[in-house]
Parts: C-alpha cells; structure tokens; sequence
C-alpha cells in the first residue's frame, strides 16, 4: 500500500462529506479535501509478525525500540486507518510505527479484516481489535502498559477498545490509555457528514439505531481509559467536530477525555513523522504513562 493510493481514494471519497455551518447544522462540501500525504522514506522491516487468530489478516508485526533511543518501557499498538476497507492495510502505518520505536517506544502495528473481507465489517472487526489487544497484552516480548494509537478508522477501533470491560478487566497486562488521530469516535456525526461515501454504514451494515450501530458506536459507553483526542486544524477528511459530541459526552461521565486541535495540520500529518504535528502525538502517548 502506498500513500499515494490511500490519498487518492479518501480524496474522492470526501467529496462527499459535509461541513458544519456557523449555526451548526451539516451542509455538503463545495470543495475538494487538500488533504495530501508526504511521502516518506521506506521503513525498515518489522523484527517480527505473529498472528492472533487464524485469518492471514488476524497479524500484528513487531518493532523493537530502537538501538540507542531512550527507552520508554512500554508498548504501543498502532491501529491503521481506510474507513474500514480492504483496500487500506497497515503498510501506510509504517512510518508511523518506526518513529514511536526511535522514540524509545516497543510497537505492535495491527492487522484486522476489514469491509470487503470475509469477517470484515461489524462484528468481526470489532472481534479482531479484542483479540489483538488481548494478544499484545499477553505477548512477553512487549512490555507494559500498553498505549492504543490510531488514525481515522483506527481511531474509532482504538476508542470503541476504550469503553469494553476487557480494556481495564483483561488478563495479561494493563492498557494506559488511547490516542486518537482524527478518529472516526461519533458514528452518527460521521454518517450526517456522509464521510468515506457513507463507510460508516457499510463498515456496520446498517444504519443507526440498529443493535450494530450500538455495539460500534465508541458513543454508546463512556471511556474506561484515559483518551487523548488529536485532530488536524485543516483535516477535510474526518474534521474535528466529528468529536465534539464525543467530547462533551465523555466528559460528563467523569471520563478523562482532552482534544487537541493542531494548527496547519491535513488528515495524514498526524501520522506523518516528517511533520511538527507528529511531535503532538508523541506528546499525547507520553502523557499517558
């Protein structure tokens, strides 16, 4: 996957997406998403993939810190983005994963089935995201506490991990917290705004209301973890009110919810480690331990 194709398509499929007006209702977009991806330097390979279950999509590939970084003692999951479709693997999140390992940092980068998979789409990618993180906690190669980072569609995976009992009641390890980097963490804002074409409903096969829309929707429980939200000042892609909502909601509970709304920022310069935003996001995971 490169991410030139990966920009090509959420190009497009923004088109669609709407804007709030000063009043605060949802109206269509009149112009094109600038949001562009910079290419980046090709990653070293990971120093390991092990599976957690039995599909080839079911894998998380390992980086070690690396040699000579401060070592942190700590692990980070990186949950990829692609609005939840096949078309979108966890190759784009490599420059991502590597700069969290020269940052001190042991990383897992997950693989899940997606929509367009068979198992893809709601409940099967939801059972992925418990069965890596269960996995990650267990591995003894990867060190505790465990930090959930994910973009855009990972993002609503690692903030939906945020509110499930395994999160804090799980055996094997602990998880300290959830960045989310322009994630998709209101279903239903995301589905108004018609993000990705409408991916929201194809990622849970219905529509809200439904028991599945209720079962993915990160909106339905508050968070059992801190979450630290991020978002791009200039993201057209998943804008920041789409966690508004999800802000205010949280909060009210006595959830440990902030955002942070980076200025000069597109939908990729939160993963992009070339960035000044990427320094924000490495602040956040920080601020979790």
């Amino acid at each position: 996957m490169r991410f030139t194709l990966l920009s090509a398509a959420l190009t497009l499929a923004a088109v669609a997406a709407c804007t709030p007006t000063p009043g605060g209702t949802m109206t269509p977009m009149t112009t094109a998403p600038r949001s562009e991806p910079a290419p980046t330097a090709p990653s070293p390979p990971p120093d390991a993939t092990r599976p957690y279950g039995a599909d080839p999509a079911q894998v998380y590939d390992v980086r070690r810190a690396s040699p000579g970084s401060a070592q942190v003692g700590a692990t980070v999951l990186v949950v990829h983005g692609g609005f939840w479709r096949a078309a979108y693997d966890r190759a784009h999140a490599e420059p991502e994963a590597q700069a969290f390992a020269d940052a001190g940092y042991t990383v897992a980068v997950a693989e899940y089935r997606r929509v367009g998979m068979p198992g893809g789409g709601v409940p099967g990618t939801l059972d992925d995201v418990h069965g890596v993180v269960s996995a990650v906690l267990a591995d003894p190669d990867l060190p505790d506490p465990l930090i959930l980072v994910g973009h855009s569609a990972g993002g609503h995976l690692a903030t939906w991990a945020a509110g499930q009992p395994w999160t804090t009641d799980g055996e094997g390890g602990a998880v300290a917290g959830v960045v989310s980097l322009a994630g998709v963490v209101d279903l239903g804002a995301a589905d108004r705004l018609h993000l990705g074409e409408d991916a929201a409903r194809a990622f849970v096969g219905s529509g809200p209301g439904s028991a599945a829309w209720t079962t993915a929707d990160p909106m339905s429980v508050p968070p059992r973890v801190p979450v630290r939200l991020l978002w791009g000042e200039d993201d057209d892609v998943v804008p920041s009110e789409v966690g508004d909502s999800y802000l205010s909601q949280a909060r009210a509970a006595g959830a440990d919810v902030t955002s942070e709304v980076i200025a000069g920022a597109d939908h990729f310069a939160l993963i992009d480690p070339t960035s000044p935003a990427f320094a924000h996001v490495l602040a956040a995971a920080r601020s979790l331990l």
